[in-house]
């Protein structure tokens, strides 16, 4: 599991969106860079710079991933068949912690991760602690028993600020069924997402 060592916001602030859609993020008060000379104009960004920064801002929203794991989706959905960015969506959002994110069983994805690593998800009835393991339609993802009290769960459940999919299938507050991989219309992202960027940034 990779934890993020350095606050989850600075990444909002680098990208001055709030990504995440949540109402503590710093964006929504200061939408500048950090740091001393974050208020300075910005110069022009080049096409490097921008497939950059879509790449970035993709693989931070889902927790903040390695490179490696990122890239490892990247060429697995290349060698799919269909276009390359919706596949990496799809390899995206079907991630465990993704999935357990979307069903609101967590308020971030970092807690996600977090809930899944510490073996309080089951899938199919097995726990599983691999935040990386890939979903599969018809699956069904239930919490533990000792998840379902915790604060954090019972505080998700409760947030306004985002629905659970389409593609996500409730059945009570402790338990789901991934019903189909999403195409990137479908995923409520809060801000615009550009896989198409990403796919040029690693076939250069």
């Amino acid at each position: 599991m990779t934890k993020r060592k350095s606050s989850k916001y600075k990444l909002d602030r680098r990208m001055g969106e709030n990504i995440w859609g949540r109402p503590k993020s710093p964006v929504n008060k200061r939408e500048y860079g950090p740091g001393q000379h974050g208020q300075r104009r910005k110069s022009k960004a080049t096409d490097y710079g921008i497939q950059l920064r879509a790449k970035q801002k993709l693989k931070g929203y889902y927790g903040d991933v390695t490179e490696k794991q990122f890239k490892k989706n990247y060429f697995e959905a290349s060698r799919m068949k269909g276009d390359t960015g919706q596949n990496l969506i799809g390899l995206l959002e079907r991630r465990l912690d993704a999935v357990v994110y979307r069903a609101k069983f967590t308020p971030t994805i970092f807690s996600a991760r977090q809930l899944v690593s510490h073996g309080h998800v089951y899938v199919n009835g097995v726990k599983c602690n691999i935040a990386s393991r890939l979903v599969k339609a018809g699956d069904v993802v239930t919490l533990g028993k000792k998840a379902q009290e915790m604060a954090l769960v019972l505080e998700a459940q409760s947030l306004p600020e985002r629905d659970i999919p389409d593609y996500i299938a409730p059945d009570g507050t402790a338990k789901i069924t991934y019903t189909r991989v999403p195409t990137l219309d479908e995923v409520p992202y809060p801000v615009k997402m550009e896989p198409n960027l990403v796919v040029e940034f690693y076939s250069r």
